[in-house]
């Protein structure tokens, strides 16, 4: 049976964009909307934060070392160093956009950073899917989105996951390593008659698919086929996005939320806003790419 444990209580507004940083054993992940980029150390418990100018959606690490390559509100971009902080504006996809922000994202084996955009309304669909290349050229793939969430890919790199949560669907996309290109865009799964919506999301060396179930308190596994295999019952219901770590990628770590909290909810869920650890699913990760720009 799986094992949970709360490792850090961070209170988040939106945790988001949890990810495992193999050489240096810690986790990072990020408050949206309190605009910090947070680490955890598991083999020491420290717990740092670093307050950012503006919201980050997500961040990836550099193949060459150098810092970290962030969606931030104002668009993609290069934080030389987390202490100043130190950022290096790439590009604006979104010029004007004030409504709107960056969200979830991760890159691809090719070295691609993805990265979508949502309504801050939570509301229209003004929102899109970007590719941010290693020459620093960004492409839009695709709009008509309102909040852009769960993006993963199967481990042979043929299908890319991708999460509409206010839109109601998980999608898969066929997916081009060599090109970065995607089509054929269908539902994985409809959440039109479920409680919850699929936030953020990853891939295990098997190729099932594990999401946040937000505002239903839940974890969930998903075979290939769209089946649900799995849900684990988390301590809060805003669970917000999941991704394996630890020295053996067999850790699940989730982040979670207050922002959705009502009267007499904090009382009923006094670890809402935490980062929780899950030991013993049996699955294990794929170590998440690093960009390539």
């Amino acid at each position: 049976m799986p094992k949970l444990e709360c490792v850090v209580e961070s209170k988040d507004i939106l945790g988001e964009g949890v990810i495992w940083h193999p050489g240096e054993q810690k986790l990072y992940w990020c408050d949206n909307l309190k605009s910090n980029i947070q680490r955890y150390d598991p083999a020491t418990g420290e717990h740092e934060v670093w307050d950012m100018p503006e919201e980050v959606g997500c961040i990836v690490f550099r193949e060459n070392g150098e810092g970290i390559a962030a969606a931030m509100k104002s668009g993609f971009a290069f934080i030389h160093d987390l202490d100043g902080p130190e950022i290096e504006y790439i590009v604006d996809p979104e010029p004007g956009m004030d409504g709107n922000r960056m969200n979830d994202g991760k890159c691809d084996r090719a070295g691609r950073f993805w990265c979508g955009s949502m309504d801050a309304g939570l509301a229209e669909p003004t929102a899109s899917l970007y590719r941010l290349d290693p020459d620093l050229t960004c492409h839009k793939m695709d709009d008509g989105i309102i909040c852009s969430n769960g993006i993963a890919w199967s481990p042979d790199d043929k299908v890319m996951f991708f999460s509409d949560s206010k839109g109601e669907a998980l999608y898969n996309y066929d997916f081009d390593i060599d090109s970065g290109a995607i089509a054929n865009r269908r539902v994985f799964l409809d959440t039109n008659d479920k409680a919850f919506r699929i936030d953020g999301g990853t891939v295990d060396s098997e190729g099932h698919y594990w999401c946040a179930e937000v505002h239903d308190w839940h974890i969930g596994k998903y075979a290939a086929d769209g089946n649900q295999l799995e849900r684990i019952e988390m301590p809060v219901k805003q669970v917000t996005m999941c991704t394996f770590g630890g020295p053996d990628l067999d850790v699940l770590y989730a982040t979670s939320a207050t922002r959705f909290l009502g009267p007499g909810d904090a009382e009923r869920q006094p670890l809402a806003g935490a980062l929780f650890a899950i030991t013993g699913t049996g699955a294990v990760g794929i170590p998440e790419p690093y960009f390539a720009g």
